[in-house]
């Protein structure tokens, strides 16, 4: 081969190279296991020591964390946007209705974690509260007696949060299997991802005012939805009158609400999911399969849970310029 085809070869490999490398996300390149090995290498178990004691304080540690991630991830991408608090005349993401509900527990334990981090010197200021999220997250889950996973890392923390960006942004109670798939689509997830994601309703609780309609008057041929188990609706009446405190909240895994499991698939099959949007997963014949499957084998779920989990944590990942490391996680750097 000659000179000047063995440079024509090189340059077309170098172009070729170069397009498939541009397919792949910066982002996504750059989060890898480890990340903060050089910088800070016991992190994860300093954000596990902070975890397990606010844990050990109260459950609500464990969906009060998850639903953060998630609620995070979903809008702006996965950047501790969510953690700003309100200050002034900027309605901050937090601000919005969706996230109202999201319970102080959560945005506490990244708080203390990110303290626990930044009280070592060579850590202090160096780990994002996004990577933090992401780690409390698989802590909590872990806690609660579900998989342990390794977590990719090199978040950088948002520079924008906004209450208006969270509109249309997440899962309603109400939806159906195409508006999950649709709104899951949008940040790379499949059908199979958003199942195994919808199976985080395993553990903690929802307030009754949520599901209300599915037992008092859900159409004018039926009060009770039919796809509502009937011993069921009744336990759901008991506990939420029609005239219910707009706080109560009741468990939405009835069987095993403190553990992390595949019981949520299991009371899918007997008419139990709380939410619309959760018995549509049974209801529906191209989402039954799945939901069977994993009822049958806790294993294939949690396998099938964490892939969706990494996944999830990479979702309009902020790196380089985009973001920065936050000294406080409720408050942009100034």
């Amino acid at each position: 081969m000659g000179g000047t085809s063995l440079g024509s070869f090189v340059m077309v490999f170098v172009l070729v190279l170069t397009s498939l490398l541009a397919v792949v996300p910066m982002s996504e390149a750059q989060l890898r296991q480890n990340f903060y090995a050089d910088v800070c290498p016991n992190v994860e178990s300093i954000v596990r020591t902070a975890v397990t004691k606010k844990f050990r304080q109260t459950f609500v540690t464990v969906p009060a964390t998850l639903r953060l991630f998630f609620h995070d991830c979903f809008v702006q991408g996965c950047d501790a946007s969510v953690m700003i608090g309100s200050n002034g005349g900027n309605q901050v993401e937090k601000d919005h209705p969706d996230n109202l509900s999201l319970a102080g527990d959560g945005f506490d334990t990244v708080i203390k974690a990110k303290a626990a981090v930044d009280a070592v010197p060579e850590c202090r200021n160096k780990v994002s509260c996004a990577d933090i999220l992401v780690m409390a997250t698989r802590d909590v889950i872990s806690l609660a007696r579900g998989p342990s996973y390794a977590v990719e890392l090199g978040r950088k923390d948002g520079l924008v949060s906004r209450a208006s960006d969270v509109e249309g942004k997440l899962p309603q109670p109400s939806f159906n299997l195409n508006q999950l798939n649709a709104m899951f689509a949008a940040h790379g997830l499949s059908q199979a991802d958003m199942i195994a994601l919808s199976a985080a309703h395993t553990v903690g609780f929802s307030h009754c005012t949520k599901f209300l309609n599915r037992i008092y008057n859900f159409s004018r041929t039926n009060p009770v939805d039919p796809t509502l188990n009937a011993t069921y609706a009744g336990k759901l009446q008991g506990m939420c009158p029609r005239d219910v405190d707009p706080r109560i909240a009741i468990d939405m895994d009835p069987n095993t609400p403190t553990r992390f499991d595949n019981m949520y698939f299991k009371n899918l099959q007997q008419g139990m999911g709380l939410f619309t949007s959760d018995q549509v997963l049974f209801t529906d014949a191209r989402s039954r399969p799945t939901v069977k499957i994993w009822a049958h084998s806790g294993q294939t779920f949690y396998k099938a849970f964490v892939d969706a989990m990494t996944k999830l944590g990479r979702v309009g990942v902020k790196t380089g310029s985009n973001g920065n490391i936050r000294t406080d996680c409720s408050v942009f750097n100034s």
